[in-house]
């Protein structure tokens, strides 16, 4: 019995393991990455009709999440780190509406910009129409609200200037 549960196990990792090249696969012929670009984990997903643009020797964590409206892009820099569970999203429900009339809604919608040598940490939001300049870091847990300068550290809810960078 345990033998057989071995076997099991080995054909089920091999399984998933299959289908998530294979999804990823899919994502590096549908939208622009390069091939020094690393799916760092599982589920991960890229979902929208916008275009997406990765530099050059960037990874993206387990469980990340782009999303792509019509007619929006995301592009990210070369040589960025984005952690595990981050959302990048170029489209959002505007907050300050009556919710309960589902046809009038209105959403905010914009590209986002992502510059060289970004540092993202884990379980950060990223909202539509936000760029996030180079060689910055947006601590964990972060909501990122506003345009990010370059040089900094932000962190927090809503995601505030900690310090510039010595450099």
């Amino acid at each position: 019995m345990m033998f057989t549960n071995k076997i099991f196990i080995k054909i089920f990792r091999f399984v998933v393991l299959y289908e998530q090249n294979y999804k990823y696969s899919l994502y590096t012929s549908r939208y622009q990455l390069p091939k020094s670009f690393k799916f760092n984990g599982n589920g991960i997903k890229f979902y929208g009709d916008g275009l997406l643009r990765i530099g050059k020797k960037t990874y993206i964590g387990s469980y990340s999440r782009i999303q792509l409206t019509t007619n929006t892009e995301v592009i990210i820099g070369d040589f960025c780190r984005i952690s595990h569970n981050v959302r990048i999203y170029t489209s959002s429900a505007i907050a300050d509406q009556d919710f309960r009339k589902a046809q009038s809604l209105q959403y905010k919608i914009g590209n986002v910009n992502i510059g060289d040598g970004v540092w993202i940490g884990a379980n950060v939001l990223i909202n539509p129409g936000i760029t996030i300049s180079s060689n910055s870091v947006i601590g964990a847990n972060s909501v990122v609200t506003k345009d990010i300068p370059p040089n900094s550290i932000y962190g927090g809810v809503p995601a505030k200037l900690i310090r510039t960078k010595n450099v």
